[in-house]
């Protein structure tokens, strides 16, 4: 309930924007959002996988060389705890050369769709997969954010995370939690999960970008925490030697990445080339209580990608591969894991009407998640979506959740 109040007092201060406005040379203020609700029934039982209020506002104040920016949410459900964060709540300071903002903030690097290489500054919020559009996925990070701009094609930024925030995923009895086969009932040891807040645990992000009329490219270097956590399992045992139980200990560990990416425009098409060299990484073992649960390793994560728009026709094709090296048989993951995006696009009746195919097609263990859907714009702030959510095959990323084949709406006013 204290939360919520914070919503209310960006709405208390876009009122002010009656009287700021009445004022001629009064610094403007602005307050836009949305109201949604989001409805999805399960195709295989009928019941709702979700039903979803949402109240997101944003609220804008510039003047000069200083800016404001506040966007907080608010997630009212009908079975389970409403949820209300702050997205965003930093200031922007302009100078000639140098832009440095301070506070709460998405941060969204590289040019892959759907999928995260070397976009990982911002952890994501994951309790419904991948289903959310994704500048709600991205959850805001408390950052110091400097960009320098020795010429005009030219940026060096450097973000500094102080205090680390982790992914959030989904909860033990949602249908988006991972599903593992333990052989006994675990219990969970949180007591190395915290990272302690000092300069040694910070985060620290580089990024230099050169924008040419031929092309665009971006060399991205990282020295961060997993957002992910690793869980080592521990074996208990009764008098008889019998087991009883298992403990998993979640810990998070630190990560190096360097990268970069690069576009170009040839013959009416854009071509992507996005990729990740992470160091650090640990993997689990097929089997949770192996006494070596946990193996280090360093792979590669990168993706090719070709767009072409055709009048009201919009085409997109990526092949995204991982790459584990020095691999050893007990990882859980494949060595190699081939993944594949296609998205299609179509403007009707004026964009009055969008239909939209995205589709990701797992090659490696032969599961897909597609999704169809429909937007509808009578009037302007409003739209419908009416969509499908198709889980396919019975492993991987996309086939373990089989089970979870959904129909949704969702209704939804701009403001």
């Amino acid at each position: 309930m204290v939360r919520f109040y914070y919503i209310l007092l960006i709405i208390i201060l876009g009122s002010l924007t009656i009287n700021g406005q009445a004022q001629e040379k009064a610094p403007k203020l602005e307050l836009n959002g949305f109201m949604r609700n989001y409805t999805g029934v399960l195709y295989e039982t009928g019941d709702f996988s979700i039903v979803q209020n949402t109240l997101d506002l944003t609220l804008k104040h510039k003047r000069k060389n200083i800016s404001f920016l506040a966007n907080g949410f608010y997630y009212q459900y009908f079975n389970q705890k409403d949820y209300f964060d702050v997205r965003e709540l930093y200031m922007d300071i302009y100078t000639k050369k140098v832009d440095i903002r301070i506070g709460r903030q998405q941060i969204v690097w590289g040019q892959a769709d759907g999928v995260f290489i070397t976009d990982i500054v911002s952890p994501l919020n994951l309790t419904e997969f991948l289903l959310w559009d994704f500048n709600e996925i991205r959850m805001g990070v408390n950052a110091v954010n400097l960009k320098y701009y020795p010429t005009q094609d030219q940026t060096f930024e450097l973000v500094w995370i102080p205090i680390f925030t982790p992914s959030i995923v989904p909860s033990g009895n949602s249908i988006w939690r991972p599903q593992q086969d333990f052989p006994a009932p675990p219990t969970f040891d949180s007591s190395k999960i915290a990272i302690p807040s000092n300069i040694e645990n910070s985060e620290f992000f580089a990024r230099y970008s050169l924008s040419k009329s031929a092309f665009d490219l971006q060399l991205i270097g990282a020295y961060t925490w997993d957002d992910a956590p690793s869980m080592s399992v521990q074996k208990n045992f009764s008098p008889t030697m019998t087991l009883t139980g298992l403990t998993i200990t979640p810990e998070y560990n630190r990560l190096y990445m360097g990268g970069g990416n690069i576009s170009a425009d040839f013959a009416g098409f854009i071509a992507r080339a996005e990729a990740a060299y992470y160091y650090g990484k640990r993997f689990q073992t097929a089997d949770p209580t192996d006494a070596d649960a946990l193996i280090e390793k360093e792979y590669l994560n990168y993706v090719v990608g070709l767009d072409r728009t055709m009048g009201t026709w919009k085409l997109s094709g990526q092949f995204i591969q991982k790459v584990i090296f020095d691999y050893h048989d007990k990882i859980q993951e494949d060595e190699i894991n081939n993944l594949m995006t296609v998205m299609v696009n179509k403007t009707l009746f004026r964009e009055q009407l969008r239909l939209e195919l995205f589709s990701y097609i797992g090659l490696t263990n032969e599961d897909a998640l597609v999704r169809v859907r429909g937007y509808y714009f009578p009037y302007d702030g409003i739209s419908i979506e009416l969509g499908t959510n198709l889980f396919l095959g019975d492993k991987g990323t996309f086939g373990q959740y089989h089970n979870n084949s959904m129909v949704y709406t969702r209704i939804k006013y701009s403001f």
